[in-house]
C-alpha cells in the first residue's frame, strides 16, 4: 500500500508543481487526509519528489537551458539573481519550513490569501513584455516572489508567474521564465533531501522514494 501512496503523491506533485496551486500544500493535505506516517512520507519524501519534476523541467525545456548557457547570456544573470533569494531565505527559515510552516492552518490560509494575489496579477498585469526586456531588478523581484513559496500553500509557479505578470510579461513569457527559474532551486532542495536519505541511517524505504520520483516526473512532464 505504501507504494500506491507513493505513486499517488508523485502524481499530486507532478500535477500541482507547474500549476499555480502549491504542490507542497497539496502534498501536506493529502498526507494528513490519509494520516500517512511522517517517517515514510514526511518532508524528506516531499522534497525528493521535486527531483521528478526537475527531470520533467529538464526534458521539456532542455533546448531553452542550452540556449541560456550558449547563446542567451543576457537572460542567464537574471536566472542566477532570481535564484539567490530562495537559497538565502531557505537556509534562514529551514527549521520553520520543516516544523510550524507544515501545519494545515498555515497551508489553507496561504492558499486562500495567495489566490487573491494571482487574481490581481491577471487583472492588473499589462502582459506586453517578453523576456528580453527583463532587467536584473526584475529578475530579483521575481526571485523574491519565488522565495514566498517556501511557505507551504504558496505556489512556486503561481508566485513567480504573478510577479512576471505584475512586471508586464505576457502569460507565456512569464510562465516560461518561471519554469526556467524553478530548475536550480528544485534541484538544490531535492538533491539535498534525497542525499540525506541515502546517507542517513534512517529507516527510509528507497523503493517508496523511487516510485514517487518516477510518478512525479511523468505527471510533471504531462502537466507542462
Amino acid at each position: 500500500m505504501d507504494l500506491v501512496f507513493a505513486l499517488l503523491l508523485g502524481a499530486v506533485q507532478g500535477l500541482t508543481e507547474f500549476l499555480p496551486i502549491s504542490s507542497t500544500g497539496h502534498l501536506i493535505i493529502f498526507e494528513k487526509l490519509f494520516n500517512l506516517p511522517v517517517d515514510k512520507f514526511g518532508l524528506a519524501f516531499d522534497a525528493s519528489l521535486h527531483l521528478g519534476t526537475l527531470l520533467a523541467v529538464i526534458l521539456f525545456f532542455y533546448r531553452d537551458y542550452l540556449d541560456l548557457v550558449l547563446n542567451n547570456r543576457k537572460l542567464l544573470p537574471k536566472i542566477i539573481i532570481g535564484t539567490l533569494p530562495a537559497i538565502v531565505f531557505g537556509l534562514l527559515l529551514e527549521s520553520k519550513i520543516e516544523g510550524s510552516f507544515r501545519s494545515i492552518q498555515v497551508v489553507s490560509l496561504a492558499m486562500i490569501l495567495f489566490s487573491i494575489v494571482i487574481y490581481f496579477a491577471e487583472k492588473i498585469g499589462k502582459k506586453n513584455k517578453n523576456q528580453g526586456k527583463l532587467t536584473n531588478r526584475d529578475g530579483l523581484l521575481i526571485g523574491l516572489a519565488q522565495s514566498l513559496a517556501l511557505v507551504p500553500g504558496i505556489s512556486r509557479s503561481g508566485s513567480t508567474i504573478s510577479a512576471g505578470l505584475f512586471l508586464g510579461l505576457t502569460r507565456e513569457e512569464s510562465a516560461r521564465f518561471a519554469f526556467l527559474l524553478s530548475g536550480p532551486i528544485i534541484a538544490g532542495a531535492g538533491l539535498k533531501k534525497f542525499s540525506e536519505v541515502i546517507f542517513s541511517n534512517s529507516s527510509y524505504d528507497l523503493n517508496i522514494f523511487t516510485v514517487g520520483i518516477i510518478s512525479s516526473a511523468l505527471f510533471g512532464y504531462l502537466t507542462i
